[in-house]
Order: C-alpha cells, then sequence, then structure tokens
C-alpha cells in the first residue's frame, strides 16, 4: 500500500500542539478528486490544529489546494483488505496530540462547532473516547435547517477508537473508506453541540452518483447479512430504527414522512421537499437492489429469464 513504511514529516506547531497553549485536534481529511468542495473544507479548519489531506491519487488539483492551505499531503492507495483509510491514517500517521477530527472534504465546520471541539478538549469529560457531530445538509444550493440531519462520530481519542473489519469488502462494491457505520470505542460517547455543514454534491449528478454506489453497498451488505457487524458502534436505538425502516416494506415513503413531516422539512421549502424526495428515493434504490440480490440468490437454474418478467413491487407498500 501506498504510503506504508516511509517517513511521513510532522507539521509546524500550530493550534492544538504541544507548547502553543491552544487546544485542537489533528485534522484528517479524506480527499480523491474533491478540488471543487476542498478550498472551503480547509478553510473552515484553519488555526484549530495540524491537517492531514489523505488523498487517493487525485487526478485535479486536490493536491494544489492542500498545498495552498498548509496542509500535510498524504498519498494513500488502497490494497483492497482492511485496514481501509481511516483506520490504516489511525495506524500510521504522526499524530501530534490524542484526538483526531475525521472530516470529508464535503464537510464543513461552522464557527459554533470549532468552539465547541476547542471547549471538549480543553476540559475532556470523564470516560468520553469520542463525540457525535451532526451536520445539516446544504442541497440545491440552500442549507437546511430542519429535516433529517445525519450523525456520525467524527471527533475521537485515537488510542481508544477503531475501525475493525467488518466483512463488508465482501459485499463486492465496498469502497476504500469506512461507510456508513461507526468505530468500536472503549470508552463513552459524547454530543457536540453545533452544526457541520454537508455539500450535498457538490451538484446533483455527483450527489445521485454517489448515493447510487451507497446504495449498492448497502443493498448488498444488507443481503449479506453484514448490517448487525457494521452497525456495532452505533446505540441501540439507532440500530433498532433503522432495521425497523428497512424491514418496514415502506422504507422509502417513511423516509420521506421523517424528513418532510416529522422533522418538519417543509419548513425548508422547496429544497425541504426535493431533499426529502431524495432521501426517499435513495432508500427506493436500496429497496429494489435488495430485492434483486436476494432473488437471484435464491433463483433456480434456468428460471431466471421467467422470474425477471414477473412485476417486480420494490417496497411492498
Amino acid at each position: 500500500m501506498k504510503g506504508r513504511g516511509r517517513r511521513i514529516k510532522a507539521p509546524l506547531p500550530v493550534a492544538g500542539s504541544p507548547g502553543t497553549g491552544i487546544v485542537g485536534p489533528d485534522i484528517v481529511v479524506m480527499t480523491r478528486n474533491s478540488a471543487a468542495v476542498l478550498e472551503e473544507c480547509l478553510a473552515s479548519v484553519s488555526g484549530l490544529g495540524p491537517v492531514w489531506v489523505v488523498d487517493s491519487a487525485s487526478t485535479d488539483d486536490t493536491a494544489g489546494i492542500a498545498a495552498r492551505h498548509g496542509a500535510q499531503l498524504i498519498p494513500f492507495r488502497w490494497n483492497g483488505q482492511y485496514p481501509k483509510k481511516k483506520q490504516w491514517c489511525l495506524e500510521n500517521l504522526p499524530f501530534i496530540g490524542r484526538w483526531v477530527l475525521f472530516l470529508d472534504s464535503d464537510e464543513r465546520l461552522t464557527p459554533g462547532i470549532s468552539q465547541a471541539i476547542r471547549d471538549v478538549l480543553a476540559a475532556p469529560l470523564p470516560g468520553v473516547a469520542a463525540y457525535y457531530l451532526r451536520a445539516e445538509p446544504v442541497f440545491v444550493g440552500q442549507r437546511l435547517r430542519h429535516g433529517r440531519q445525519h450523525e456520525k462520530i467524527a471527533l475521537m481519542d485515537r488510542t481508544r477508537a477503531f475501525f475493525p473489519p467488518c466483512g463488508d469488502i465482501a459485499a463486492e462494491v465496498g469502497w476504500e473508506v469506512e461507510g456508513h457505520y461507526q468505530p468500536q470505542l472503549e470508552g463513552q460517547t459524547g454530543r457536540l453541540k453545533g452544526r457541520l455543514a454537508h455539500i450535498v454534491g457538490p451538484d446533483l449528478s455527483s450527489a445521485f452518483a454517489r448515493h447510487n454506489g451507497y446504495s449498492d453497498w448497502a443493498a448488498a451488505a444488507s443481503v449479506g447479512r453484514q448490517m448487525p457487524a457494521l452497525r456495532q458502534g452505533e446505540p441501540w436505538r439507532r440500530r433498532f430504527a433503522k432495521a425497523v425502516l428497512e424491514r418496514s416494506g415502506c422504507a422509502p415513503l417513511l423516509a420521506f414522512a421523517d424528513s418532510y413531516l416529522l422533522r418538519l422539512g417543509f419548513l425548508d421549502g422547496a429544497a425541504g421537499l426535493h431533499y426529502a424526495l431524495f432521501r426517499g428515493f435513495y432508500y427506493w434504490q436500496i429497496a429494489l437492489k435488495r430485492r434483486e440480490r436476494a432473488l437471484a440468490s435464491t433463483e433456480p437454474a434456468g428460471a431466471g429469464a421467467v422470474r425477471r418478467e414477473q412485476p417486480v413491487n420494490s417496497t411492498g407498500c
């Protein structure tokens, strides 16, 4: 794997480095041809801590943008095995401190959440090994204040957090970065005040293409029974809600209603409606692809052509 076995030069002292008197985490930004969104991401973390841009063979200006912002560019090439990208970072990068903040290149820190990070690291809560961050979507150019907002563990004590092998490589459509599952922790979790801004895109074509891949992975992992292992790091209420949603037979309609009605997405106007439809469409893709895979795995030899001629109701609603 590219990057193994070579000395990585440590960054110059900035916020969060020993002797500065400012508490901040090491910041790891995942990139792959991320030039369209990386500039704003790096600007949003300026001064918070040393920044590592871990890049997967980008062919655009990702490297140039990282250099202009003073970030350390770390080449990464996945070998198709574990560890994947985040765990590789935890094992190999010469971090300055114990706390690591993982960001995707399409995410932005707001001033409020930057200050919340400084506050909790200045006075860490006993027993807390990681923190959930909540993200507000920016969809069709509008930041959504309502509707479904996703949460993920992004700030963690690297000595008490790890991403275990979960079997999703066997899903055949996995990718190099740990996907929609949380790390396992030796300790408790907390939640930070404030919100990330998550750019869904940066344009609609990119957003639909990315979620098409996510739905491939989710359907394959579900049919292959990897989901229980992938969700071990999540609270039981969250695991239960996802299991009920997937098995209800009406997941697309429930996802839409959750975002648009229950979470008051209609208060965001047309953008809130479109985002709720976008979420429902994503769950419709998973349901349909899961049904296709399940039928293929149980189909007798020679019966495929007959069975594919039958009408399919993917949602059961």
